[in-house]
């Protein structure tokens, strides 16, 4: 019994430490994301480009580009802290009436990191997986008119 209690204690511990760490730098925490990623759908692909802004932000844009290669802005995004804590914001075309809208980071765990609103229509949480160093799942889920939904995106490094 005080084996297991233990093992709970370090791994809650070893949690905690990663999200404290990931609110100190960012930067360091998301490192994996910076670049041009891809995901092939039938008739076009999207594209999401990170890149390291000034004072600790990462600036991302996310286009959806079709097999003729014209391409459209859908998002504009960040990770960025303030105060203590990190934050994804995102600014989606034709969506919150041009408004930024934000999502706490509220876990870094097994190279997952969810970030939340829970006052967001939807999505609620928007969550990363770091699946290697050339690929990498995302997704978006939460309730849409009172039933879950959840949309994944599975992207390779370009």
């Amino acid at each position: 019994m005080k084996r297991i209690y233990l093992y709970s204690l370090i791994l809650f511990l070893a949690g905690f430490c990663s999200n404290v760490n990931a609110q100190k730098d960012p930067l360091k925490t998301f490192s994996f994301i910076l670049g041009s990623w891809e995901m092939q759908m039938p008739k076009s692909k999207i594209v999401e480009q990170w890149s390291q802004g000034d004072d600790k932000i990462l600036k991302g844009k996310s286009y959806r580009v079709s097999a003729k290669g014209d391409s459209v802005l859908t998002e504009t995004l960040q990770i960025r802290t303030k105060g203590k804590e990190v934050f994804y914001c995102s600014t989606v075309a034709k969506q919150n009436e041009g408004k930024e809208v934000c999502f706490k980071l509220i876990s870094t765990k097994n190279k997952i990191y969810i970030f939340e609103n829970a006052a967001h229509d939807f999505p609620q949480r928007i969550v990363y997986q770091k699946l290697g160093k050339n690929e990498m799942l995302a997704w978006i889920e939460g309730e849409l008119n009172g039933k879950s939904r959840k949309s994944e995106f599975r992207y390779k490094r370009e």
